[in-house]
């Protein structure tokens, strides 16, 4: 028989195989084990994803008030227990989809941060498309869109995240083009804060068909830029 030797202790070479198929058999279950748990994590977010998607197709059509939580779990056919697993009320999914379409237009602003423009075309890019995504959104919800307005403190209790990550976009590409010269801005933080909170009061009119009625985005640009470029102290580009 051979014999592993370690400080004196004679162990049999066949026991040393043996343990280590054992922490190595160890090892597998517990790797499966992760894996199984991020299967079941998958899972689970895709079930609550399927239940938003569901609810807010429903709100869409027939409106808040006229959904109800059995509505929401017949059409997802996942059961009344699975959908109360998920949330506790109606006006709980609610608050999940206004998260959802505002995480869209969080994508989307930060696609047009990361683009490789100048930050001055940058500003315009980042008021036009929150605008064209916040019509977007409210349009393509149909009857929800009252909820929109009529709720405005719901609405507004669930953005507050939105709205910090959006003036800390805006602080980003302000100080960049502070110091790239572009910018002529003393306070970078109460600029950002004005741009947002401006935009903000520009929702409604402009869902609405109220801001440049017939005027299509490529004569508004120049006006708007005229108007933001002044703003920071720089004159309107030639290339629009």
């Amino acid at each position: 028989m051979f014999f592993s030797v370690r400080r004196k202790n004679i162990i049999p070479f066949s026991c040393v195989i043996k343990k280590k198929s054992v922490i190595l058999h160890t090892a597998i279950v517990v790797c499966n084990f992760t894996l199984t748990n991020e299967e079941a994590d998958m899972s689970i977010s895709k079930t609550r994803q399927k239940l938003v998607d569901v609810a807010r197709q429903l709100f869409a059509k027939n409106g808040l008030e006229n959904t109800t939580m059995n509505d929401i779990a017949q059409q997802s056919g996942k059961g009344r227990r699975t959908l109360y697993t998920y949330f506790k009320s109606k006006e709980e999914i609610y608050y999940a989809v206004i998260e959802g379409e505002l995480e869209r237009l969080s994508d989307k602003l930060d696609e047009v941060a990361a683009r490789k423009i100048r930050p001055q075309d940058k500003i315009i890019e980042l008021i036009y498309t929150h605008l064209s995504m916040i019509r977007e959104t409210v349009v393509r919800n149909g009857n929800l869109r009252a909820e929109f307005f009529r709720n405005i403190w719901m609405v507004e209790k669930v953005r507050k995240h939105f709205d910090d990550a959006e003036i800390e976009l805006f602080r980003k590409v302000y100080t960049e083009g502070k110091a790239d010269g572009e910018f002529d801005i003393d306070n970078v933080d109460l600029v950002a804060d004005i741009t947002h909170y401006c935009i903000k009061g520009l929702e409604v009119p402009y869902i609405y068909g109220r801001i440049a009625h017939g005027m299509k985005e490529e004569d508004t640009k120049p006006q708007v830029a005229k108007v933001v470029y002044g703003a920071l102290g720089k004159f309107q580009r030639k290339d629009f």
